[in-house]
């Protein structure tokens, strides 16, 4: 997407020794490749697309398969953002959107975004660079090149908290406990977290929890991997009750036992010792 970050994206590619070519209209892309392998001292490069390059980039994703065919090893690197955030970019550094007309930014983005859809679909990895600085997705183009290729490990953060403190404000995907049993309705239970063992069960034997996690944890097995292959370095899970004590870290620790396996995971129950009464 325009603005998204492709000079920042090529800038590091030619420091790692790639040759780089900016909106060199697809079609060229295969006589280009002939040129410089002649010489047989270059032997990776990397090319710059987006709208610019007008009807061209119609038919980009025949000519990538083509490449494909004829031996070259070929890899999409797709740099995405938000509306919003691309809106404020073109705002800021007072830029033009290549499909701009009479000024209207948001609506040459969205007709951009349909242009780039087939592209978007074939990518080996799509990075959202909507909070990323330019030394963030310097540092992920050059992993994702040092890993051949290959996807980037995912953090998964399962994070508890209490509404009445407000909603984390990194999370990515939140779900309310509220209606589940209160342990801190029972007196013995009320000074203690939810990671105290009587607690976790007073919870976690609840119909309404049992249900929460059987079909959870299927769904976020799902999902977990389509993050993952949309670029993101890290994924907030947020659960969240009353006062983020008892119910939300119980099954904070519930859900990221079952996760776990095979996964960079990190709990964090951020309300739960804030009071003790």
């Amino acid at each position: 997407m325009s603005g998204a970050g492709r000079s920042t994206a090529l800038s590091a590619f030619e420091d790692l020794g790639f040759f780089c070519v900016d909106n060199l209209p697809p079609s060229l892309a295969g006589h280009m490749l002939d040129m410089v392998g002649q010489g047989g001292e270059i032997h990776r490069v990397a090319l710059g697309m987006d709208v610019r390059t007008g009807a061209f980039i119609e038919g980009a994703d025949e000519i990538l398969t083509g490449l494909s065919d004829s031996g070259h090893e070929v890899g999409v690197l797709f740099l995405d953002s938000t509306d919003e955030a691309l809106v404020k970019r073109f705002s800021e550094t007072r830029r033009t959107h290549p499909m701009a007309t009479a000024g209207n930014v948001l609506g040459a983005i969205r007709r951009e975004r349909e242009r780039l859809g087939s592209l978007r679909e074939r990518a080996d990895l799509i990075v959202d660079t909507t909070d990323l600085s330019v030394h963030d997705l310097r540092r992920t183009v050059v992993d994702h090149v040092a890993r051949g290729g290959a996807q980037r490990t995912m953090t998964t953060r399962v994070v508890s908290f209490g509404f009445k403190y407000g909603i984390p404000v990194n999370a990515d995907l939140v779900f309310d406990l509220r209606y589940m049993p209160n342990p801190h309705f029972v007196p013995e239970l009320r000074p203690r977290t939810g990671q105290d063992p009587e607690v976790a069960s007073f919870v976690l034997e609840t119909e309404e929890a049992r249900e929460l996690l059987e079909g959870l944890v299927p769904l976020l097995e799902k999902l977990l991997p389509r993050y993952q292959r949309e670029g993101k370095s890290y994924l907030t899970i947020a659960l969240g009750c009353t006062g983020g004590k008892h119910r939300s870290v119980a099954v904070a620790e519930a859900l990221a036992a079952q996760l776990s396996s095979g996964r960079e995971l990190i709990v964090q129950h951020r309300d739960a010792e804030r009071s003790r009464s």
